[in-house]
């Protein structure tokens, strides 16, 4: 194993229940709200796939998802890879409930699989959009959960 494997590693608290984070990061409708507006169909079921397309920077890239595990409302993990390009990365989103609501941790291995000389691929670009979906994007879409309206 290379000396810096790549993973990345981003944990976040939401001020909301684990059924209603759940829901967040599993249900199709809520998904698209704050995730990917792109994503058709999403279905929290080992062995479901789906693919869609993001355009990113100019290039579009075929995201391509694969259910791999789902413990209801602890842990869901998925394969992610990129149609037209080698390699193979999973993303595992587990929850935890605590004192003030939930606690959601994902971590994505094998993004270093991925061609690096694309910069979408780089571990900063990784990691500023997996801390932009969760830090920004999934927090504002549960704030109406957190404030209790």
């Amino acid at each position: 194993m290379a000396k810096d494997s790549g993973t990345i590693v981003v944990e976040q608290e939401y001020a909301a229940p684990v059924s209603v984070v759940w829901r967040a990061i599993t249900d199709r409708d809520q998904m698209r709200l704050w995730f990917f507006s792109e994503m058709r169909d999403f279905k929290p079921v080992v062995g479901f796939e789906t693919q869609f397309t993001v355009e990113f920077k100019g290039q579009e890239f075929i995201h391509r998802w694969r259910v791999t595990e789902v413990v209801p409302e602890r842990r869901i993990q998925y394969d992610w890879l990129y149609g037209g390009f080698p390699g193979n990365s999973s993303v595992t989103w587990e929850l935890s409930e605590t004192p003030k609501g939930t606690k959601l941790k994902l971590t994505h291995e094998g993004r270093e699989s991925f061609p690096q000389n694309i910069p979408a691929f780089s571990r900063e670009s990784c990691q500023a959009g997996w801390d932009c979906f969760l830090g920004e994007s999934l927090k504002t879409f549960l704030q109406p959960q957190e404030d209790g309206t």
